[in-house]
């Protein structure tokens, strides 16, 4: 699953004209860094929602080349959230665990081939303990990540949020695995999974791994800007 309905509000005026999935990082729209990714795990087909700009969104996709094959879950008439994309798109998903990925997340991944980071990640994903797995990335050296972090991760996995502490040492980069049926239990409309995890994390059964390489948000112009800089130092390194 593929979050790309959101505005961009923060990217203008670069999203004037576009969705904020098809602003591009390095000369490849962000939508595009995320699937090839994925696609790089063994994903082979991915749902993506739509909202702002749907039309234009819909056909850069049609004209991909290789890479998963793509179902739109159509959000024009209301966006939904994270919580409710995904709740509107689970019977387009089927029962069965799946990766959920932002747009707004570029990484270099140092992991050899068949062990990159979304590989880590669905090696750690036991449904018996765990509710959600997610990848998360240091907060030192990040782009575009301003914030005091979000989670601590236990020796064994587990994370428990920030809370009252001053600060965290790691961040959510974007990308965790659940069963679409996590968010049944979800209110009609809009909501956030930052709800739901927060519950699992109570109960011991939200856990993470940590991304070896560096991640960029590309929330607005400057992180952009930062991202491509950042790239391009890694092809230079022969590295990501």
């Amino acid at each position: 699953m593929v979050l790309a309905a959101g505005l961009g509000t923060r990217m203008r005026p670069l999203t004037d004209d576009r969705p904020k999935a098809l602003v591009e990082v390095a000369g490849r729209a962000l939508i595009d860094h995320v699937l090839d990714r994925l696609g790089e795990a063994g994903v082979g087909r991915a749902v993506v929602n739509v909202h702002w700009f749907a039309d234009r969104l819909e056909q850069h996709l049609a004209s991909r080349g290789p890479g998963p094959d793509i179902v739109i879950s159509d959000e024009r008439a209301e966006l939904l959230e994270t919580g409710g994309g995904l709740k509107k798109a689970a019977p387009l998903l089927g029962p069965e665990p799946v990766f959920v990925a932002n747009i707004d997340s570029v990484w270099t991944d140092n992991g050899s081939e068949g062990n990159s980071a979304l590989n880590q990640l669905a090696r750690l994903w036991n449904p018996s303990i765990m509710d959600a797995a997610l990848l998360l990335a240091r907060r030192e050296g990040s782009i575009g990540f301003e914030g005091a972090g979000d989670v601590f991760l236990g020796e064994d996995g587990r994370l428990t949020f920030r809370g009252d502490a001053p600060e965290a040492p790691f961040a959510y980069m974007g990308v965790h695995i659940c069963r679409p049926d996590y968010v049944a239990d979800g209110p009609a409309g809009p909501f956030s999974l930052s709800g739901l995890w927060r519950k699992s994390a109570a109960a011991g059964r939200l856990y993470g791994c940590v991304l070896d390489g560096d991640w960029m948000h590309v929330g607005d112009p400057q992180a952009r800007d930062e991202a491509e800089a950042r790239l391009a130092q890694s092809r230079l390194a022969g590295t990501g």
